[in-house]
């Protein structure tokens, strides 16, 4: 791997001439820096950086973005549970596009982080404030679709302006992890999204329960309150392992390598894998309820799902440091597209689906944590590629999947039933095939290796 500025040690030491940093790579190489004697830097007798992929300040961040994960994402993934009381109670009984709330909230924060990448890449000093402005923006929203009467309110509120909030509280997260891990970066990412899986477990219990007992205005008022008072303290050590130096301001929106065959290849399996892959999460408590699940049953089938992601984003982001990416994108490709065609195509009952939850969460769930090798590929082949902004590009990749999946998986479920068993003949036949032969497309990179283009 090229050296870079990731991989240095920075000493200063007092000389006639001013102050000389001493840039120390872990190869135990040095090289020397003049820096201006009246620049704030000269005033230290030394300056030293904190350890990258070690070291408390590194698993202190790690922590602090683990629980960010939990709490940003884990609201929006839990939408599901809004809806159901949103369609059933007043005032908004009956109204149409009561799903939209949902989609907004969390795809707006999946295409738009290119724009929000690329503005924080631009003004570097405004990544830290942005943390600050995007918690308080999260919850004033939460705060004012609690006085909402109208779908269009919550729409504004609890779709858009959280997703705003949201999204500049997430991006310089990402973005500070690329200063804290180099070598241990997949790790490092996996266990952060396996926050989404443990915000999927916890999260919804907490607010169906507030909704019975409460209504919709308590329970966002209290979502509210828990997501400032857990989410403050954390920005203390959401912070960058490097000093923001003069060179770094101003850096310039690059996006040429949108164009190279390597990304172009490996976005199109991240998107045609994203079209299918929410799929599962909307329909299966449904579909266990037809096979005679109770409702607490029904919803085991995405707690499941849930929590085997949180394992299989970890194991994923465990491996992507150590093999190629397209070796963890067939794992996760082959092991899905089979769950979903043998496992919850034919099940005819509750304990092949649950099995079905558990693998689909492991396989799929981890697909995302694929990312960081995707990063490496292509810088790698690329050089002048922001990892930064290639991950910007693959979660709106994530986003088209994210919007595109409501509307088509209606259209399929109108289709009728088949004559076959399972899932495939119960009107779920057409769904199945989708999520798989979406899954099964997200493995295309597979074949770009071969021709030598990843």
């Amino acid at each position: 791997m090229p050296q870079t500025d990731l991989d240095l040690e920075l000493e200063a030491r007092q000389t006639p001439s001013g102050t000389t940093l001493t840039q120390t790579p872990r190869d135990g190489s040095r090289a020397e820096l003049q820096s201006d004697p009246e620049s704030d830097i000269g005033h230290h007798q030394a300056f030293s950086l904190p350890a990258v992929d070690s070291g408390k300040d590194a698993w202190m961040f790690l922590a602090a973005a683990f629980v960010v994960e939990i709490l940003v994402w884990g609201f929006p993934f839990a939408y599901g549970i809004f809806q159901e009381y949103y369609s059933a109670n007043e005032p908004f009984r009956g109204s149409r596009n009561i799903a939209v709330i949902g989609t907004c909230a969390m795809g707006i924060m999946y295409l738009s982080a290119p724009l929000v990448f690329g503005l924080l890449q631009r003004f570097p000093n405004a990544k830290r404030p942005a943390i600050v402005v995007g918690l308080v923006t999260m919850c004033l929203a939460l705060g004012l679709s609690s006085l909402s009467q109208t779908v269009t309110h919550l729409i504004v509120t609890q779709g858009v302006f959280y997703a705003v909030g949201g999204g500049l509280v997430y991006s310089p997260t990402i973005l500070f992890m690329d200063e804290w891990f180099v070598k241990r970066k997949g790790f490092a990412f996996g266990v952060m999204w396996a926050g989404t899986g443990l915000g999927g477990v916890l999260i919804p219990l907490l607010l169906q329960y507030l909704l019975n007992n409460h209504g919709f205005r308590l329970t966002l008022r209290v979502w509210s309150i828990i997501l400032f008072v857990a989410t403050a303290p954390l920005t203390y050590f959401l912070k960058p392992r490097l000093p923001i130096s003069q060179s770094s301001r101003m850096r310039r929106f690059d996006l040429s390598f949108v164009t190279h065959p390597t990304f172009l290849l490996l976005q199109t399996g991240n998107i045609l894998e994203g079209l299918g892959y929410f799929v599962p999460s909307i329909y299966l408590p449904t579909y266990a309820r037809q096979l005679g699940a109770s409702n607490p049953v029904s919803a085991l089938t995405i707690i499941l799902f849930n929590i085997a992601s949180v394992f299989g984003c970890v194991i994923m982001g465990s491996i992507i440091d150590r093999w190629h990416v397209t070796t963890c994108i067939c794992i996760s490709t082959l092991g899905s597209t089979l769950a979903i065609f043998l496992l919850w195509g034919f099940s005819t009952s509750l304990p092949p689906l649950l099995i079905f939850s558990l693998m689909y969460g492991l396989f799929a769930g981890s697909f995302s944590s694929t990312y960081p090798g995707v990063m490496m590929a292509v810088q790698r082949r690329t050089r002048d590629a922001d990892s930064s902004m290639v991950f910007a590009m693959l979660a709106a990749g994530r986003g088209i999947g994210n919007v595109v999946c409501g509307p088509v998986s209606e259209a399929l479920r109108r289709v009728g039933e088949w004559e076959a068993v399972g899932a495939y003949g119960k009107g779920y036949g057409p769904l199945v095939v989708f999520t798989g032969v979406s899954a099964a497309l997200g493995g295309v990179a597979v074949v770009g290796r071969r021709v030598g283009w990843v």
